[in-house]
């Protein structure tokens, strides 16, 4: 495989960043993974955390080095992500459990497989045009599919961010998959948050991302969602691949899985309590170490 690969999240204008995300490659096979922790203060993040994780440690146990069944994967790591944060919820006893949205793609064979449950999206582009998009589980968007939405009336809706479907919550998800869609050299696959989309569009995101460098457009595709967020910005967390698996020139950040080893794997995941804000009056050390240790009893049960 040869691909450039960039990620990043930020905490936009609210207080803690619910947002989680991951990518994972073994020498023949890619993971990548967007999460958007919903349910108030720590345990969005903790419901978010637990489904990146997890599905990020079963691909570690099942790409040897790729993946027998990508959907059929697919469909049990994001099911059992789901009962996790269940058992979180119930070790915890808490009232509700917290939810997240969850976008998951596989990349094996120079073909793309994905599923997702809520309104964190991901796009395929080729030659400046969207190719193929996930379809938000949210009543706006069932709204906008009737004809009683546009586009642009559903942006700026008050219950634009209402989703049907999650990891975590009361009702089981409804998953949603892919079909097997083969890539091209130049394609660009990119996972994101509501907090990336909303504030730019289709039509933003396709020409940001085209005949570009990943490194320095992502960046700045993020500091335009940033800007256009304004001060109700939620977290904007975004993953983007451009698809290079051909003998052409490398570009700058591309990686190339040839030479690795059959048994291993490079992760870039940020474990709980990495990369965020300083601890305040409301999450100390303490607390942090405390939700690493659950969300690591809650994957547990579910790691064999």
């Amino acid at each position: 495989m040869k691909f450039t690969i960039y990620q990043e999240s930020r905490i936009g204008r609210r207080k803690s960043n619910q947002d989680r995300l991951a990518y994972c490659y073994s020498r023949d096979a890619l993971l990548m993974v967007v999460a958007d922790g919903m349910g108030g203060h720590l345990h969005g993040e903790v419901a978010a955390q637990i489904a990146v994780q997890y599905i990020t440690e079963a691909f570690q146990r099942e790409a040897k080095p790729t993946l027998q069944d990508p959907f059929l994967f697919l469909s049990r790591a994001l099911t059992n992500a789901h009962h996790a944060i269940l058992d979180y919820a119930l070790e915890k006893e808490l009232p509700e459990a917290p939810r997240t949205t969850c976008v998951c793609c596989v990349v094996q064979g120079s073909v793309g497989y994905w599923a997702h449950a809520g309104d964190s999206r991901l796009y395929v582009l080729r030659g400046g045009r969207v190719l193929a998009q996930t379809r938000d589980h949210s009543r706006i968007q069932m709204m906008v599919d009737q004809g009683l939405l546009s586009e642009h009336e559903a942006a700026a809706h008050p219950s634009r961010n209402r989703v049907y479907s999650c990891l975590g919550g009361s009702h089981a998800p409804q998953i949603d998959f892919s079909r097997k869609t083969p890539l091209n050299s130049g394609d660009v696959v990119v996972i994101c948050t509501d907090g990336m989309w909303s504030p730019l569009g289709n039509g933003t995101l396709a020409k940001g991302l085209t005949g570009v460098n990943l490194m320095q457009a992502v960046p700045r595709l993020l500091d335009q969602a940033e800007s256009l967020a304004g001060a109700n910005g939620d977290n904007l967390s975004v993953i983007a691949l451009m698809w290079e698996d051909n003998y052409g020139e490398t570009a700058l950040g591309s990686v190339q899985t040839q030479t690795m080893p059959m048994d291993s794997f490079t992760t870039q995941l940020e474990m709980f309590g990495q990369g965020r804000q300083p601890p305040g009056p409301e999450l100390s050390d303490d607390d942090i170490e405390k939700a690493i240790e659950e969300i690591r009893s809650a994957i547990q049960k579910y790691s064999k």
